[in-house]
């Protein structure tokens, strides 16, 4: 009987079971984090929500930063699954762009998140207070303007979108129409945001496209739109 072999599988099925356990605790707590706050996420909180024990939380998450840090990490990973994933999927250029700005409106739109955009609403509660949580944010939401910009220059060198366009200006753009929806629909429980949002971006799109790449984007209804097409 090969009693170390069978030791090993058990250990590997306790290390996978708590792999899962670990995840559904941490789909959780960025759903109460994205309402609530990063400051309102205690183990307290999240051993009441989830029927367990705190020293059963503790096991998974050494301490409050730590479970903050996971939850911001996990929130990443998702956003990459459901917004970032389908659009590389699209070839490079405006398509691609295109499919990042829709993909994050409706990643909000949809409810995802009980309190809408997670990284909106932990980067407005971390903003002035220094430190490693605010430091994660702060990478996570640059990596997604780095991904907007390399989308803006991907469709310049392939011949659909202005050369004069600066890329950083313009993802400064999409991304503060993103998060202007995101509070207008969750202050204001506005339903219209994300259509304003949308259209905001088509036309700036459209504006800025020349004419082979205006016909990869979706078109804007009734609405008049300034172009500089070569």
């Amino acid at each position: 009987m090969d009693v170390g072999h069978k030791r090993e599988s058990s250990t590997t099925r306790s290390n996978a079971k708590g792999g899962r356990t670990r995840q559904a605790i941490l789909e959780v707590a960025v759903d109460i984090a994205s309402a609530e706050g990063l400051e309102g996420l205690t183990i307290g909180r999240l051993a009441t929500q989830l029927s367990m024990s705190k020293s059963g939380l503790f096991a998974h998450f050494g301490s409050k930063e730590d479970l903050q840090l996971a939850t911001i990490d996990a929130a990443r990973a998702h956003f990459i699954h459901h917004v970032i994933r389908p659009a590389l999927n699209d070839e490079q250029g405006l398509q691609r762009l295109w499919k990042l700005c829709d993909g994050w409106l409706s990643h909000v739109q949809d409810g995802e998140c009980s309190g809408g955009c997670f990284f909106a609403a932990a980067a407005s509660e971390f903003d002035s207070r220094p430190g490693p949580v605010r430091d994660r944010i702060a990478g996570i939401m640059l990596e997604w303007l780095g991904m907007l910009q390399r989308a803006i220059v991907e469709s310049q060198e392939a011949g659909q979108m202005d050369q004069a366009v600066d890329p950083r200006q313009l993802a400064f753009e999409f991304n503060s129409f993103e998060l202007g929806a995101n509070w207008s629909f969750q202050l204001y429980g506005d339903k219209k945001a994300f259509a304003r949002a949308r259209e905001a971006m088509l036309e700036r799109l459209h504006r800025y496209s020349t004419r082979s790449g205006a016909r990869l984007l979706p078109s804007i209804e009734a609405k008049p739109v300034r172009s500089r097409r070569k």
